[in-house]
């Protein structure tokens, strides 16, 4: 097993992972009311396909990293793990840009397919909104070295994030002739 790498304290682990998250949720939620009219001198939707990229990127990592931790390559999943977390925080950058410079797109598709992307769409939004605490926690019980406690959390964040992942790239695709 790895070593501990931050010292613990539960108490100001909760408190900052209940205050990143809560900001990171209100300001994606802010991003409804506010759109800012600026000529970026590029079409803005370039930050929908990074997005994308980013997700695919993030997917890979996380089968990657399952696939290490399964052979017991500890120090190799933990260096995939914190990849995928520096690009999903990328990734949130790049989101708000997206939504900042372009605001909301209206969804094209008819019949069945049009059920189908909000059906996705709207599971990925509620899980993409409860996930961020899941995952901070799931790396603060790693890098103190519960193995016991990051591995019992880490059975409910992997896939919801992998979920999270490869859906965003779903509605990616499905949105992204509309823009």
């Amino acid at each position: 097993m790895l070593n501990p790498v931050v010292k613990k304290n539960d108490k100001q682990a909760r408190l900052l992972i209940g205050i990143v998250s809560f900001v990171v949720f209100a300001a994606v939620v802010a991003l409804g009311a506010i759109k800012l009219d600026v000529d970026l001198g590029f079409d803005a939707h370039v930050f929908a396909k990074i997005n994308a990229i980013l997700n695919s990127i993030v997917a890979v990592l996380l089968l990657a990293a399952l696939l290490a931790v399964k052979q017991r390559k500890l120090l190799l999943h933990k260096r995939i793990m914190l990849t995928a977390i520096v690009l999903s925080v990328l990734f949130l950058v790049s989101y708000i840009c997206h939504h900042l410079f372009t605001g909301d797109t209206k969804y094209g598709g008819e019949g069945t397919i049009r059920y189908v992307y909000f059906f996705i769409l709207t599971t990925h939004i509620f899980l993409a909104a409860v996930i961020l605490p899941f995952i901070l926690f799931t790396a603060y019980r790693a890098l103190i070295a519960e193995w016991p406690g990051h591995k019992k959390i880490a059975r409910i964040t992997w896939p919801i994030w992998f979920y999270v992942a490869v859906t965003g790239v779903v509605v990616y695709l499905l949105i992204s002739p509309y823009y």
